[in-house]
């Protein structure tokens, strides 16, 4: 068995003028976010295409130190290694790096100085085409010792760069806003998420509550609410039955949930006599950015339907089908989950999930590549889809997750968020009108695209078909 890599330096009597060492590597484009990350370097020639096209070199282009780093890295770990001081570095810029780029930083020992034990060591670094790309001067001082240590292992990172919200925002963007029932916006959360969304143009905030409380909040928040309309109601769950009025009667084509509990904004909506339902069950569903997935992942349900029927799942599958389209999935690949991937009558969930399968078989439940039962991880893995011997479209590519009950779908969502550094932009569906859960824990990002996911909602709708109020376009 092979034991450990070693990293072994050169002390300075070993090295011999003319003495030389390099390092290959290739650009990516997660090197130019991660030095952006670690320097602190947001320039928009590394780090903004659309802006890049429109600079000097025409594309985006590594920052220049990270080719210095390339040579830090010999002098650190070959050439001398391990012990040396830096004291100086000359560096010029010859040529741009691009991703993709191949480059090959070497050092050359030029001149040894005994009386310190100092090297004068030539820099550079060539690109795949053998051009100079940057060339200059070091002089460390060499370790006088010998030093043979095991080489460090380097953690596994992963970035999440938030695209896939970003390109949330700029699909609901470009538009007027839409004017939003903001229920009980009186805390400084709940106000801060309503002015935040109407900032970036998203939303066009209609605040409901007791006008002292809204007014202390955004006091709280340090946010000016001048020029928004308050409608003064004199608690929560009044404010809850004016949003859903002022929805029935076309002043507001969203709603936001404010400083009350989702139970009790819920209430209204689902009321029989005066609430906003549809034909459709109502459900909830996570839009989830979670790093290393090149798409939204869609979790439901989470937060409405505690333990749904075969029927109610149907429809929370049609609701997040509908959600899926509006956000850019053609077809997008449904994964009934389950603890298991196959049949088994003492497990109603996986009863339910060949039902749900063979409804979309008979157009039942159309939109949608539909199959389950699967396990979580024969959903979202391919390799474990494999392993498993399971031939399907959605086993492994899965973007939609259908849960078997609330705890589960709120653990796996909650799972996903503290554990795996994902964002879950929450939306309520199949109501008259999209319906926006924000939380006290929600980040300005995740709150804003929340918004966004709402605002392409409300703007789909249209009177010809059947579901949403009225339906989606197609």
């Amino acid at each position: 068995m092979a034991g450990p890599a070693m990293i072994e330096n050169r002390t300075f009597d070993e090295i011999e003028v003319g003495d030389t060492a390099s390092v290959t590597r290739t650009l990516e484009p997660e090197d130019i976010q991660l030095f952006a990350l670690v320097s602190g370097d947001v320039n928009p020639a590394h780090l903004d295409a659309q802006y890049a096209a429109t600079d000097m070199f025409r594309h985006v282009i590594a920052h220049g130190m990270w080719g210095g780093g390339l040579i830090s890295a010999v002098l650190g770990t070959q050439l001398p290694g391990p012990g040396t001081i830096y004291l100086d570095q000359s560096l010029r810029f010859r040529r741009p790096v691009a991703p993709g780029d191949t480059i090959t930083a070497s050092v050359t020992v030029v001149e040894k100085r005994a009386e310190k034990k100092i090297l004068i060591l030539d820099c550079r670094c060539a690109n795949q085409h053998g051009e100079d790309v940057i060339t200059g001067q070091a002089q460390v001082i060499a370790p006088g010792e010998k030093v043979l240590r095991p080489r460090a292992e380097l953690p596994d990172v992963r970035l999440n760069d938030h695209d896939k919200y970003r390109r949330l925002m700029e699909l609901a963007g470009g538009s007027d806003p839409v004017p939003t029932a903001i229920v009980h916006p009186c805390s400084e959360a709940a106000i801060t998420a309503a002015l935040d969304a109407a900032q970036a143009g998203l939303i066009a905030p209609i605040l409901i509550g007791p006008d002292a409380k809204i007014k202390a909040a955004a006091t709280a928040a340090s946010r000016a609410i001048e020029g928004f309309r308050i409608v003064p109601v004199a608690h929560s769950h009044a404010a809850a039955a004016k949003a859903v009025e002022l929805v029935r009667t076309g002043e507001a084509q969203l709603v936001m949930k404010g400083s009350l509990h989702t139970d009790e904004l819920m209430g209204a909506v689902v009321s029989s006599a005066t609430g906003l339902r549809t034909e459709r069950r109502i459900s909830h569903a996570y839009v989830m950015d979670v790093p290393g997935r090149p798409t939204p992942l869609i979790i439901t349900d989470a937060a409405i339907n505690i333990a749904p029927s075969l029927e109610e799942k149907a429809d929370i599958i049609r609701n997040a089908i509908d959600l899926a389209h509006v956000i850019g999935m053609e077809a997008p690949k449904v994964a009934i989950l389950a603890a298991v991937e196959t049949v088994n009558p003492a497990m109603p969930s996986t009863l339910d999930a060949a039902a749900l399968c063979k409804m979309a078989d008979r157009g039942q439940i159309s939109g949608g590549i539909l199959d389950g039962p699967l396990a979580f991880d024969n959903a979202v893995s391919e390799a474990a889809a494999r392993e498993k011997g399971i031939v399907s479209e959605v086993a492994g590519h899965a973007e939609i997750l259908v849960v078997p009950n609330l705890e589960a779908g709120n653990m796996l969502a909650k799972q996903l968020t503290f554990l795996g550094g994902a964002d879950a932009a929450g939306i309520v569906l199949g109501a008259r009108v999209p319906i926006i859960l924000t939380s006290r824990a929600d980040s300005l990002r995740t709150r804003l695209a929340s918004c966004a996911v709402a605002v392409l909602m409300a703007r789909a709708v249209t009177p010809a078909a059947p579901g949403l109020p009225g339906g989606k376009s197609a």
